[in-house]
């Protein structure tokens, strides 16, 4: 019984393994989407509507159990038209617009942190103020009770 428990089990193993190993789809898509994205950034289409054309291309194509993510799919185009030189010599100038310019990214990434932490102070510095205007106006209340307060009094 044992087995053909075994007997079973290495095909299924074998059937959800093999599609992994197998590298040549991703390669044809890589280079495949390569050549979507050059040759509309050379037909005059602009980077993100060429991206998307080539990132869904490579994601649709690639097998397995993972998807690809943009990086890596923007890694493989930059590889195949650094690979295939003479193939894609008129798509190195738009290789930099797959790779945002980090420093950057990072000035902006700050920028966001600065202005956060500005918004946060700003609103505890409200908190503080409001609560110390609570206890004032308690104190007050504490030691000039309402009917003590007489405006006519003389």
């Amino acid at each position: 019984m044992q087995r053909l428990k075994n007997t079973k089990l290495i095909p299924l193993v074998l059937g959800i393994f093999s599609p992994l190993t197998l590298t040549t789809p991703s390669v044809f898509a890589s280079t495949f989407g390569a050549e979507i994205y050059c040759t509309m950034r050379d037909g005059g289409n602009d980077h993100e509507s060429s991206w998307e054309g080539a990132y869904t291309y490579i994601k649709r194509q690639k097998g397995g159990l993972f998807k690809v993510s943009p990086k890596s799919a923007a890694a493989q185009i930059t590889e195949t038209v650094i690979r295939e030189r003479e193939k894609f010599s008129y798509c190195v100038e738009y290789l930099d617009s797959l790779h945002p310019n980090r420093k950057l990214i990072r000035e902006l990434e700050k920028e966001e942190k600065r202005i956060e932490k500005e918004a946060k102070d700003r609103e505890n510095k409200i908190k503080k103020l409001e609560k110390e205007l609570e206890e004032t106006n308690e104190t007050i209340t504490e030691e000039f009770p309402d009917e003590t307060i007489d405006r006519y009094s003389y």
